[in-house]
Parts: C-alpha cells; sequence; structure tokens
C-alpha cells in the first residue's frame, strides 16, 4: 500500500479494504453489480433482532411531538440562527428534498427511507445546509428514540413548519422506515462532476422530452432544474419546458407543478449573500472535525443572512413566514429584469418596487431587500398554460390552498404504497387515485375448490404460471407501487402490453373470469392461484409433492380506480425471467435482470432459483426456447442448472444476444440461449449458486427455494394483511 500523503508517518499493517474507492472487483468494471440484491440487511441495521417500526411508531405521542416541533420552529440557535427567527422555510426545504427525488419511471428514489442522511443526497449540491436542518432536529429525534424514524422526522417537520405558517395541510401518514447506508441501487446519472451541465442527460436538451431515462433531475446534484435556467442561462419559456417534464418525471401534473411552485416559494427565501467560493466542503467531503457538517461558511459570523447554499439571494414574498397569497401579487404585479446576486448567481428582481412590499432582511429587521424570482418562478410567469393556472388560483385562494395541499401530501407521500399502509391519527379519509386503490376481496370461498376449476379448465401450466408472474412481476419495492393485487393485469394499459402477450392474456382471463364468478373469488386470487396450480402440477411431474402458500383476499381494481398514465411507466420493456426484452438496449440484458430483481426485492440466489425454474417451466415469451436446458419442459426439476454446468456442452456466438449450446465431441447443436441464461453460468457469483442447485442432492432444495421465492413474489403487494 503507498500512500502519497503520509508526510513522513511510519506505515502500519493495513490489511483491509477500508476505503469506500477500493472495490475487489473494481478491475473489472463491466460486471454485473449483484450488491443491489444484498443492500439494507440486517447486519447494517443496529436494531434489536424483531424489531418493528411499524409497530413502534403506533405508541408514538404524535400531540407531544408535534408540539415540540412547532416550538423548534422559532427557537432560533446561534450556531445556525433562523431566517427571520423562523425555521419553517428551512425544514420545508429539507422535507422537500428528501421526498423530492422520487422519480415515476422506476419508483426510487423519495423520502420514505431517510436517504438524505447518507452519500451522495447527504453532499448534493441542491442540498447545501440541510445537514444542520437534520441536527436541528436531533434533540427531538433523540427524544423520542425508536418511536419516529429519520425519514417520517424529515417529512413531518415539513408538514409542521406549513402549519406553524398558517397552512391547513391535507393529512400525513407515518411508517417511513430508516436505512442504515447509502442506496447503491439508484442509477442518479453518468456525470463525474457535480453541476455539469445538462446536454449529457438529453439527446437534445432544447427537447427535454430526450432526457435520459428514468433520470427526472436535470442535472447532477440538482433535485429539480436549475434556478438560473438551462445551464444557467435564464430564459423562462426554455426553463418552463424543463419544469414540465422534471415534475411530470416525479408524476406531478401542470396544476400540481403550479400549486407546487407558488406554495413552495410562498414561504422561505435563497441564500447566496457572500462568496460561494468560500464555503468548506461537502459533508462526506469534510474533516472528521466537522463531525459530519459540511460547507463551513467562515464569513456566517452568525447571521442567517449571511447563509449560502443556491448562490441566488432573496426572499419570494413581503412576509416569508406566512402561508399567504402574496406570492401572485409580487410576480404577476410587477416587472422583471436580471440581476446578479452578492454570489453572482443569475436572478431576478422587480424593476419598480414599493418598499413596504420589500421583504426585511432575515437578520436586521431595519433593512429591506429587493425581493426575487428564479428562473423558475418566471417560467410560471412567461409560460401560457402555468400562467392561467395560476392566474386561476389567484382569483380562488381556497382552490389554491387545496391544490397545493393535496400536491404537497402527493410529494410526500407518493412513494409511501398503498392507503393500507398508512398508520396514525391524520391520515386522510380520502382515497386518492395516485394511491392506486384496491377494494377489498373476498376471503369467504373454498380455495381447494378454485383450484379443481382451474386444474379442470384445460390451461397449460405455462399458461397458469405465466399469467400469475406477469400480473405480480409489475411490483416495485422502490415506491410500492404494482404487484398482483388489484388484477390490474385485466385492465388498460396492462392488458395490451406486448410482454403481457395480450391474445394468451386474454384466453387465459376469460376462463378465470367465469371460475371467479362461479366461487366467489376475485379474479385476482384466481391467477395467483392459477399460478400454485401450474406449480404444484410441475412439481409433482417432476415427483416432488408441494404446496405453494397461499394468501386470500386480493381485490379487484377497477378502471376507475386506476390511474392508466401513471401506470404506463410499470410496463415492462424486457423480463429476464420470461426471457424476453422488447429491443435491444445499450444496456445489457442481464443488467435488465438485474434491475427487476432489484425492484422486486429479491436476494441473487432468489433471482437464480426462479429463472431456472420459469425456463424448465415453459414460460419464455411467446413460446420461445432460449434458455430451456431441458427434455422435460413442464416439470419443474433442476435440468436448466445440471446442463448449464455441464461441460459436455461448449457455448457459441449466434448472433446479437444469441447463443447456441453444443455437444463438444459432435459440434451438434443442443440448445440456445440468451446472455440472460449464459450470466449464470459466466459470472462466478451466480454460478457459485446455479452450482448448488445443479448437485444430485439439491433436487428437492430447488423445489422448496423455488416455491419460497416464488410465494414470495406473489405476495410481494399484500400489505393489506402484512400490517
Amino acid at each position: 500500500m503507498t500512500d502519497n500523503n503520509s508526510g513522513g508517518k511510519c506505515p502500519v499493517m493495513h490489511g483491509s479494504n477500508t476505503a469506500s474507492n477500493q472495490s475487489v472487483t473494481g478491475w473489472w468494471p463491466e460486471s454485473i453489480n449483484l450488491d443491489i440484491l444484498h443492500q439494507h440487511d440486517s447486519k447494517t441495521n443496529p436494531m434489536d433482532e424483531g424489531f418493528d417500526y411499524r409497530e413502534e411508531v403506533r405508541k408514538l405521542d404524535v400531540d407531544a411531538i408535534k408540539q415540540d416541533l412547532h416550538a423548534l420552529m422559532t427557537d432560533s440557535q446561534d450556531w445556525w440562527p433562523a431566517d427571520w427567527g423562523h425555521y419553517g422555510g428551512f425544514m420545508i426545504r429539507m422535507a422537500w428534498h428528501s421526498a423530492g427525488t422520487y422519480r415515476l419511471a422506476d419508483g426510487r428514489g423519495g423520502g420514505s427511507t431517510g436517504n438524505q442522511r447518507f452519500a451522495p443526497l447527504a453532499s448534493w449540491p441542491d442540498n447545501a445546509s440541510l445537514d444542520k436542518a437534520r441536527r436541528l432536529l436531533w434533540p427531538i429525534k433523540k427524544k423520542y428514540g425508536n418511536k419516529i424514524s429519520w425519514a417520517d422526522l424529515m417529512i413531518l417537520a415539513g408538514n409542521i413548519a406549513y402549519e406553524s405558517m398558517g397552512l391547513k395541510t391535507f393529512g400525513f401518514s407515518f411508517g417511513r422506515e430508516d436505512i442504515w447506508h447509502p442506496e447503491k441501487d439508484i442509477y442518479w446519472g453518468a456525470e463525474k462532476e457535480w453541476l455539469a451541465p445538462s446536454d449529457g442527460r438529453y439527446e437534445d436538451v432544447g427537447k427535454p422530452d430526450t432526457m435520459e431515462n428514468p433520470l427526472a433531475a436535470v442535472q447532477m446534484g440538482l433535485i429539480y432544474v436549475n434556478p438560473e435556467g438551462v445551464n444557467g442561462k435564464p430564459d423562462p419559456l426554455k426553463t418552463a419546458e424543463q419544469v414540465r417534464e422534471t415534475f411530470a418525471r416525479m408524476a406531478m401534473n401542470d396544476e400540481e407543478t403550479a400549486a407546487l411552485t407558488v406554495g413552495g416559494h410562498t414561504v422561505g427565501k435563497c441564500h447566496g449573500n457572500g462568496d460561494a467560493g468560500a464555503l468548506g466542503a461537502e459533508p462526506d467531503g469534510s474533516d472528521v472535525v466537522g463531525q459530519g457538517l459540511g460547507w463551513d461558511n467562515p464569513n456566517m459570523q452568525g447571521r442567517a443572512s449571511n447563509a449560502i447554499t443556491s448562490g441566488l439571494e432573496g426572499a419570494w414574498t413581503t412576509e416569508p413566514t406566512k402561508f399567504d397569497m402574496g406570492y401572485f401579487h409580487m410576480l404577476l404585479d410587477h416587472e422583471w429584469e436580471l440581476k446578479k446576486s452578492p454570489a453572482g448567481a443569475q436572478q431576478w428582481e422587480p424593476v419598480d418596487i414599493k418598499e413596504e412590499d420589500k421583504p426585511v432582511d432575515a437578520s436586521d429587521p431595519s433593512i429591506r431587500h429587493n425581493p426575487i424570482m428564479t428562473d423558475a418562478d418566471m417560467a410560471m410567469k412567461m409560460d401560457p398554460t402555468y400562467r392561467a393556472i395560476l392566474e386561476d388560483f389567484r382569483k380562488n385562494p381556497d382552490k389554491f390552498k387545496d391544490a397545493f395541499a393535496r400536491a404537497w401530501f402527493k410529494l410526500t407521500h407518493r412513494d409511501l404504497g398503498p392507503k393500507s399502509r398508512y398508520i396514525g391519527p391524520e391520515v386522510p379519509d380520502e382515497d386518492l387515485i395516485w394511491q392506486d386503490p384496491i377494494p377489498a376481496g373476498s376471503t369467504d370461498y373454498i380455495e381447494e375448490v378454485v383450484k379443481e376449476k382451474i386444474a379442470d379448465a384445460g390451461l397449460s401450466i405455462s399458461d397458469m404460471v405465466t399469467t400469475a408472474w406477469d400480473s405480480a412481476r409489475t411490483f416495485r419495492a422502490s415506491d410500492l407501487r404494482g404487484g398482483a393485487n388489484g388484477g390490474r393485469i385485466r385492465l388498460a394499459p396492462q392488458k395490451n402490453w406486448e410482454g403481457n402477450e395480450p391474445e394468451r392474456l386474454a384466453r387465459v382471463l376469460k376462463v378465470y373470469e367465469q371460475i371467479s364468478a362461479d366461487t366467489g373469488a376475485s379474479i385476482a386470487d384466481v391467477i395467483v392461484l392459477g399460478g400454485s396450480v401450474g406449480v404444484e402440477k410441475a412439481a409433482k411431474a417432476a415427483g416432488y409433492e408441494v404446496h405453494v402458500p397461499f394468501l386470500k383476499g386480493r381485490g379487484d381494481a377497477t378502471d376507475e380506480m386506476t390511474d392508466a398514465d401513471s401506470f404506463e411507466a410499470l410496463e415492462p420493456t424486457a423480463d429476464g425471467f420470461r426471457n424476453w426484452q422488447k429491443k435491444n438496449y445499450v444496456v445489457k440484458p442481464e443488467e435488465l435482470l438485474l434491475d427487476r430483481a432489484q425492484l422486486m426485492g429479491l436476494t441473487a440466489a432468489q433471482m437464480t432459483v426462479l429463472i431456472g425454474g420459469m425456463r424448465v417451466l415453459g414460460t419464455n415469451h411467446g413460446g420461445a426456447k432460449h434458455g430451456v436446458f431441458t427434455d422435460r419442459e413442464g416439470q419443474l426439476t433442476n435440468d436448466f442448472f445440471v446442463n448449464l454446468t455441464d461441460m459436455s456442452y461448449s457455448w457459441k456466438s449466434a448472433g446479437e444476444n444469441l447463443y447456441d449450446i453444443c455437444d463438444r465431441k459432435t459440434g451438434q447443436k443442443k440448445w440456445t440461449a440468451t446472455r440472460v441464461d449464459l450470466v449464470f453460468g459466466s459470472h462466478s457469483v451466480l454460478r457459485s449458486y446455479a452450482e448448488v442447485y445443479a448437485q444430485d442432492d439439491n433436487h428437492e432444495k430447488f423445489v422448496r427455494d423455488f416455491v419460497s421465492a416464488w410465494t414470495k413474489v406473489m405476495n410481494n403487494d399484500r400489505f393489506d394483511v402484512q400490517g
């Protein structure tokens, strides 16, 4: 080991790999990263075995913690003084930036894990100084301990901030459980520097819809858009286009976007009163003496008005500690011109304004300053659609306040999952379309009767297993959407997805609808039971009697309960478990498989056993035979692994993502395969699992593990019975 900065210090025995930039697989960057399947396990969690946060938070004295948070808002601390003596805007920004990383395309990001405490989010430029917000909250977290997670506390603090400033919020739910290390699965972009130009994220930066999926923010290290304009160049109409695309990718429509912009900027201020270059390193780049705090400001001098975060400087409204209608007056009734903040950032300031309309200094009430607007604010004025929404809101204050309260609730709860997971006295009664409501399903039927009818219906094992899989595979652990509950595979858009083989699906569903009508079981339950019947028949054919565990009670959602547009984001473009992808992509097929496995909450071993079982069950899309390494298709055997690891075969490329498996002696082609099949023999870790299941003494283990992993997939979304 070398240390170029040793400064004459003595070497010491140092045999462990202790630096985060040193990976044992770093020599081979093209190797797939199985670590994303094994993050957040019990070894990283300091809580006692059996600790259940969702039970613990139910013991919380909600009134007491709300009182403490209300008191915190106006308890300004010398080490980080509050703007105008009120931390409301600060806490709102923390909560917003916690929740605002959510993106619809893959459901990742959001505030449900407390991930803002860790890299990279803790050190994003857009999160500058939010480390202080969390330290201000620490006494409350310390007091209430295990009864409140950081994830819940950060969002709750934002809610209370709004309440303390005069907003009647829509509601709040507890139930967000903390993670204990940085998330390894989320792709935030390929850039290697903070705030790199947007161009690398777009095919054409002038066309916002060409942004790389699943990204939503326009630059590395930002939550949404650049407040100074596209690539830092002010142009409100161009910014409006980016705002619209970015917020749509975060599941917000135009009205919600406008309401959030107005309601977010009605309170608080931007900070850029000084030289941004004087700031110290971000938290993850700071020395131990910083104790996890970053962006040290040597010019702060105990004054709130000297803070620097975005570089813009000023408040949006006359009274930034009150949730009022002042933003509309300020933005719409003044003309604005471009100016430079003390930190050199581009911002808009009024051409002419009455002295009494200027907000007072955040530290000295005897001084008044010009208000400011960002380019995103000016977009609300200049874009015709946003302008019309703002004019309507201005005429109808109650409508605006309700729209904002609902949009804020959606922003902070979008990734919390279905309403059955909500906890606490302030959970709204109203069912909201974005919560993907599902009616309760019947449990008053006899499971075995349903199974007998399915078994006698003339469906193939492939029909039964495939339909159940396609229904369940939509589940995303990232935002707890999708899954078999609701039976939405019957509805648009899912029934028409190419990956679901619409003609085959319609044929199977016709059978299941009749069985549902005859037995009283929901179609959603019948679909899952059909999978159970298929797996049990296949296992029996292989010589094993198994019973696939089943949970009754899935409901059947209706079209009226389904936000079809938002469900489009759940459409699979590839499914390695069924050896299918819509077209060839830049991303390798095995990476797409890994992504889906991670979203489904599978371990690498579970992914492996499911692949092996699905292949021999004949569930490939369109009946393709790639990877079907067996002469006993339809039987739940370990043949996939036996033949994959058999050295009497060789493997030859036969075109893009296509391979021949040939007899080494004769050269005769025996089977065909894709990269998804062969990665289980080529990747050292996956091969180690494949070898386990190929062993002569592990056929029964293979069947048992397949049933276990299958059951997990079928029940991933049963929050109604999991609590």
